[in-house]
């Protein structure tokens, strides 16, 4: 599994990621502030999130005279922050999709349910993204569920609500970067804190 590897396997770039989910266009003395870790630290981990698509930087425009400051943003897809590294992951996904699907077809039972090729593409690069991240998602194309059971992440007490929290705000981003209607609705209530199904909606 990919979990010692993934930008999200630290807490510390967990807590960094739910700051620039919570605002955006933070500087790094901000986020030293934030989390009380060393500033060479917190912009080591910085740089394994914008490396990952999850973070994009973009400098401050300035009109009095001084050094412009580099702001980070979680990307969200949207037109302003949407990430090249993470647009280029959701295309070589949507690559290997098509391929898989070429080579051992679709599934004849799907129906009336079948998803457009832009809906597959965005499935693709969210099972991309979250094999990554150490998870091993059960896609249901029917039922628009991601089965991420059982889940490495777990953690209990209060840790639990922020990862959950920054996870799902990942896995939208990853949909809305990828490009089509799928967005994550949320987690299905579970008295296990080791399972975890993800419930996806299919917009206009």
């Amino acid at each position: 599994m990919g979990t010692g590897y993934s930008a999200i396997s630290s807490y510390s770039r967990v807590e960094i990621m739910r700051l620039l989910q919570e605002r955006p266009q933070r500087a790094i003395p901000e986020l030293v502030e934030a989390t009380g870790l060393h500033a060479n630290t917190v912009r080591e981990h910085v740089q394994r999130l914008i490396d990952a698509g999850y973070v994009i930087a973009e400098t401050e425009h300035r009109t009095t005279r001084g050094r412009p400051r580099v702001l980070y943003s979680a990307a969200t897809g949207d037109d302003d922050a949407s990430s090249p590294v993470a647009v280029r992951r959701a295309e070589a996904a949507a690559r290997r999709g098509d391929l898989l699907r070429r080579l051992y077809g679709t599934d004849a039972e799907s129906g009336p349910a079948q998803l457009s090729t832009t809906a597959l593409h965005q499935l693709d690069a969210l099972v991309d993204d979250l094999g990554d991240a150490g998870f091993d998602p059960v896609v249901d194309e029917r039922d628009l569920t991601v089965d991420l059971t059982p889940c490495p992440h777990a953690p209990s007490g209060a840790q639990r609500g922020v990862l959950c929290g920054v996870h799902i705000g990942l896995m939208d981003s990853v949909l809305a970067q990828a490009g089509g209607p799928l967005r994550v609705e949320g987690i299905a209530p579970s008295c296990d804190p080791a399972q975890c199904v993800v419930q996806l909606t299919a917009g206009a």
